[in-house]
């Protein structure tokens, strides 16, 4: 099954369009506006779409979500390139929002639970954080190849490639192994016309309501994934307000995605830290990214990685723990109610740092987009201590 993750980790983010595409949307002719506008949706369709996506893959099969997902992408990433125009970049964001959302909570509640089968579900952090690493990685590799393949052959060369990815992508997920029975509607246990959707998310949100300790799980995660996420749409915006020239601007992102790929890799040791010690994670993390941003300069970004690094870490942590927490059933469900969370919130930052940028520019709208690190960081330690 490893194998099968991480194969899949890698071509999920192999995609050479991630770091052109906006300007593939500028050459198209679309303002910074109606670009801001595509991120908004793209988000949005992630908020629809996530829980009900949840239950749907508690309901049926895990394995079918995973190989449908990147199929949504693979049709969008062709619109792009092929019709270009806001209403097909419009059409291909709601297809990536709705293979992101197919895809969150089904894989961490198969990988899980496969785990759990073997009796191997202490190394969920492990596995996981070297997933992330992989995708990574991936990321990283694309950033590389996506120039020259760009140069070779514009905007359809890189968006072939990323359709080629998405399309193995869903090979890939085939493979993974799958030994549940998915949830049926009827009591007979053979129908399926709605009702065991419908059953499987009011169960898996009830285990929510009851257990304060999941509840406090799933408010982690947004807690600690949401507002860095944002942020990593404006890195290169950042890195360009230190001086440097446009073309130097990939590296500066690469050395961030080190950053977040080191984290991962960390995720197995560090579950050992307890509320203490993750609290004083997030509390780090949240002063290097403001000192590294206020100090717009180049070297100021070995410290923006290192805090991406560290909140990468920390959300890995925050999913073992709601992973750990959660008992039978809607285990799909509840990951995919944290992962609206994050979508929700997400949305929020971007219009947050919108105001900020505006009134005192990308260095301290970074480092004013700590502070809520340092209120998540208090109330865990709060909460160890209430314990």
């Amino acid at each position: 099954m490893t194998a099968t993750l991480y194969a899949y980790a890698f071509l999920d983010e192999f995609v050479l369009l991630y770091p052109v595409y906006a300007l593939l949307f500028a050459d198209t002719g679309l303002s910074v506006g109606q670009i801001s506008s595509l991120f908004v949706l793209w988000s949005l369709t992630g908020v629809l779409l996530e829980v009900p996506s949840g239950a749907w893959a508690d309901a049926v099969s895990r394995r079918v979500l995973l190989w449908l997902g990147p199929l949504l992408g693979a049709a969008g990433f062709a619109l792009w390139v092929l019709v270009p125009s806001y209403a097909s970049f419009a059409a291909g964001f709601v297809l990536w929002g709705a293979r992101g959302a197919l895809g969150s909570g089904a894989l961490e509640a198969l990988v899980y639970e496969e785990l759990r089968r073997l009796g191997a579900e202490g190394r969920y952090a492990r596995v996981m954080g070297r997933a992330h690493a992989v995708g990574q990685a991936a990321a990283m590799a694309a950033m590389g190849l996506a120039g020259p393949v760009f140069a070779y052959g514009g905007h359809p060369a890189v968006g072939a490639a990323s359709v080629l990815a998405c399309l193995l992508c869903a090979a890939t997920a085939t493979r993974f192994p799958e030994h549940r029975a998915p949830a049926t509607g009827g009591e007979g246990g053979d129908e399926d016309d709605g009702t065991g959707w419908a059953a499987t998310l009011r169960a898996g949100l009830g285990e929510a309501r009851r257990d304060r300790s999941v509840r406090g799980a799933l408010l982690l995660v947004p807690a600690v994934a949401a507002v860095w996420g944002a942020l990593d749409e404006y890195t290169s915006l950042l890195a360009r307000d230190t001086g440097i020239p446009d073309a130097a601007v990939p590296y500066l992102l690469m050395l961030i995605w080190a950053g977040v790929t080191a984290g991962s890799l960390l995720a197995g040791p560090a579950e050992r830290l307890g509320r203490t010690g993750f609290a004083a994670l997030l509390t780090a993390s949240a002063l290097a990214l403001a000192a590294g941003a206020l100090t717009r300069t180049p070297a100021g970004f070995a410290l923006v990685a290192l805090a991406f690094g560290g909140f990468q870490l920390a959300t890995v942590l925050a999913d073992v723990r709601l992973q750990h927490r959660i008992q039978e059933g809607g285990r799909a469900t509840l990951t995919s109610v944290a992962s609206l969370g994050t979508e929700a919130v997400t949305i929020g930052v971007y219009g947050t740092y919108a105001l900020l940028a505006a009134t005192g520019g990308h260095a301290l709208a970074f480092a004013l987009c700590a502070v809520p690190y340092l209120v998540t960081a208090t109330a865990v330690a709060r909460g160890g201590k209430r314990g």
